[in-house]
């Protein structure tokens, strides 16, 4: 019996393998022996025109696409996207069903799956994630939304964020890594190889200087290519070179003069000729503004027609059979344009194993948005050790930011349905890009869990008056204060409504008072120097509430730093406005960006300024020695080693950074740069030897004139420590004049 199954089971097996075998001698681009180029090209060369065009167009909303006319739209894709698309997701591409490709199910964000009616899992924001220092914390994120996008019908994911934090008052700085480009390629990169780990497209967005939300369609970004190099540009590049996304979305902005989605330099010349991208440039919803010019200017993919502005007389297969009969896009162009959107989905899996529609695991989700959430809040301030509570504190008052519902997050394309709904419903806006949305993780619910010999308070805080006599007659009070934003608006930084006039009147009610800050990015605190404890949660996600519990009281030591520097005022930034800013869309204006690289803690450094918190602080309920700095130089790399010991009494974790300082010939941006950093973890007493590689690039200046990355010769400094503000110990190295191309060797 059991040879006769053994025969039945290896008689299956081969007749598996003798018609796979069978089929990629018959369709070669099924041949899995081959490289994706090779079966990318293989299938191109099989296909009709309509068949390439059907690659190039992406589609969106049903409901919308039938009232378009069919010259525009014929009625067979109507009725195709009508039949395949997902409701409520961002966008379809047609399969091609006699070559057996699939068709692409694209889905927002980095944040979690977005589509409407569809309840998910939310991470913390990719601020927050980037504030664990910890590629891990974002790749075991990519995995887990990846799992759930992939359960839900999806192959594509609009993820991730890669714009720098160059504008503080960016709308969308939630959905990015921060202002250092090294920390911004790590992290983000590392989101992107855990989704593409599961077998989908990830994409790199929004590319590029895409820094502000107000007149996002319509702003014209200036800067000089050697600034761009070093700065917007570099943080794309550096991610690249970590995560290999299979597409990259072009952003709505102008850059230079020119629309993005048919930028010239930055998507031919850069993207696939220096760095030698090999997936496809696709347009953000409603950013094409030509057909011919955007086709040759690098555009590969047109999607999301009809959303968002988009005009249909160049958003057409029949434009672009125009365009080909005229001689204004040639053949090879369309050849390279679908071969392009095919090689990702050969290299990454989405062809070999497609994504099937099955249960998710909502508690293993769950447990890896906690971990995220403990990994990357940070702890600002803590005099006098308030954190975490102390056991003697009987009565707790918990005030403001709707903390007995649950907490934030932000809104627009990554604004994820969560478990439970929405625990606040009603607040304005409610419209885009609204709804503002609470997830049901109450911090008062988890503290009264995690402090069971504690009696938990709540109130709302509405009536100041009320909280400040709660707060006097408690042990302790915890107030949560707030800052909403979302996509295509930016916010000013301070917190809205009364919120700080809160905060001002608890703390002179009980001066043991914390304060625990849910935004989606800087916010100024004019009450800081009054407050002994400060939390920043960002939007902590789907056990937000449980993660902030936790570390109040100390069931998780907080290891989380600042991905983003806090400004003690608006008089430190770059810019004293934001051009059309909360005017309505569509005014051309245009930010010449002076600051050039220098953003974030290096503007700071280059003016003297103190900013309220630095880019790279953070604190623990423990404390870490950082000595035994040493360089050498490596090939192109420069190696440094250091130690790290964990000198207090509790298991904790530190964000070891390596800063570099070149002399002023080198001409670099600012002081100094990040050069690299290791996440630490440790027992009380226990020390660690690190290695952390600094890129050459990170030493290097862009010359235009040469196209190359230039290391001067001279004495570079080296400085370590656990913030931009607090180096402790350093050391030099000589290096040599070095050369190099910014052409990609690959």
């Amino acid at each position: 019996m059991r040879h006769s199954i053994r025969s039945g089971l290896l008689a299956t097996a081969l007749l598996a393998f003798a018609s796979s075998a069978a089929l990629a001698q018959v369709q070669p681009w099924m041949d899995t022996s081959k490289s994706p180029e090779v079966r990318a090209a293989a299938a191109v060369s099989a296909m009709t025109l309509d068949e390439k065009l059907g690659l190039v167009m992406g589609y969106t909303d049903p409901d919308q696409l039938v009232k378009e006319p069919d010259e525009i739209v014929s009625t067979q894709i109507k009725a195709d996207v009508a039949a395949h698309h997902i409701k409520g997701s961002a966008g379809y591409i047609a399969d091609v069903p006699r070559l057996g490709i699939p068709a692409q199910w694209q889905t927002d964000a980095s944040i979690g799956v977005r589509v409407a009616g569809m309840e998910r899992t939310a991470l913390p924001s990719s601020l927050a994630t980037a504030a664990s220092f910890d590629p891990k914390v974002t790749e075991m994120g990519g995995i887990m939304i990846a799992n759930e996008a992939r359960a839900s019908g999806f192959n594509v994911f609009l993820a991730g964020g890669g714009n720098l934090a160059r504008e503080p008052r960016n709308g969308r700085n939630f959905e990015y890594t921060g202002e250092d480009p090294v920390l911004t390629g790590e992290m983000t990169g590392g989101l992107i190889r855990g989704i593409q780990s599961r077998h989908m497209v990830s994409t790199m967005k929004h590319w590029a200087v895409n820094d502000q939300e107000s007149q996002r369609t319509t702003v014209d970004a200036r800067i000089s290519k050697p600034a761009m190099r070093q700065s917007d540009l570099l943080a794309f590049e550096l991610i690249y070179d970590l995560s290999s996304p299979g597409s990259a979305m072009c952003a709505y902005n102008l850059v230079n003069g020119d629309w993005a989605c048919e930028n010239d330099y930055l998507n031919n010349q850069v993207l696939k000729q220096d760095w030698g991208f090999k997936g496809y440039v696709m347009s953000d919803w409603g950013a094409v503004h030509s057909s011919a010019k955007a086709a040759n200017n690098g555009l590969d993919q047109f999607t999301g027609y009809p959303c968002c502005g988009h005009h249909g007389a160049f958003f057409s297969a029949k434009t672009l059979k125009a365009d080909i009969a005229s001689g204004a896009i040639a053949m090879s162009r369309i050849d390279d344009m679908a071969q392009r959107i095919l090689w990702p989905l050969f290299a990454k899996g989405v062809v070999d194993d497609p994504a099937k529609v099955g249960p998710i695991d909502f508690n293993a989700s769950a447990a890896v948005a906690q971990t995220a959430a403990e990994q990357s809040l940070v702890l600002l301030k803590n005099e006098n050790d308030l954190l975490p509570l102390a056991a003697s504190a009987k009565t707790i008052a918990m005030i403001g930011g709707n903390a007995d519902k649950g907490v934030i997050q932000g809104g627009g394309s990554s604004g994820v349905t969560p478990i439970g709904g929405n625990a606040v419903a009603g607040l304005e806006p409610k419209t885009w890009p609204g709804p503002v949305v609470y997830i049901p993780s109450s911090p008062v619910a988890a503290m009264k869990a995690v402090k069971p010999d504690a009696t938990v308070t709540y109130i709302s805080g509405d009536n100041i008056k009320q909280a400040a006599a709660l707060a006097k007659k408690s042990d302790v009070a915890i107030v949560f204060v707030t800052q909403w934003m979302g996509e295509g608006i930016d916010n000013p930084l301070e917190l809205p409504g009364n919120q700080d006039a809160l905060v001002a009147a608890v703390v002179k009610a009980n001066p043991k008072t914390i304060v625990v800050v849910e935004s989606g990015g800087a916010v100024l605190m004019p009450w800081a120097n009054q407050v002994p404890a400060i939390l920043e949660a960002f939007y902590p996600g789907s056990r937000g509430g449980v993660a902030i519990a936790n570390i109040l009281t100390g069931k998780v030591n907080p290891s989380g730093h600042l991905p983003i520097s806090f400004p003690a005022s608006n008089a430190q930034l770059a810019h004293d406005e934001i051009p059309g800013f909360h005017k309505p869309d569509g005014i051309k204006v245009s930010i010449t960006y002076d600051e050039g690289a220098a953003i974030g803690y290096k503007w700071y450094d280059i003016k003297g300024f103190k900013p309220l918190f630095a880019f790279g602080h953070g604190l623990s309920y423990t404390q870490f020695n950082l000595t035994n700095l040493k360089a050498e130089l490596a090939g192109s790399d420069v190696k440094v080693h250091f130690s790290v010991k964990n000198t207090g009494k509790v298991s904790g974790a530190t964000a070891a950074q390596v800063y570099v300082s070149a002399e002023p010939a080198a001409g670099w941006e600012a002081p100094k740069r990040l050069g690299g950093f290791a996440k630490v973890k440790l027992e009380p007493g226990a020390s660690q030897t690190v290695e952390v590689k600094i890129d050459p690039r990170l030493l290097a200046t862009y010359d235009e004139a040469t196209n190359s990355w230039v290391i001067k010769a001279g004495t570079y400094h080296l400085s370590l420590g656990e913030a931009s503000d607090h180096l402790s110990t350093a050391t030099d190295i000589q290096l040599p004049e070095t050369r190099f191309s910014a052409v990609h060797a690959r």
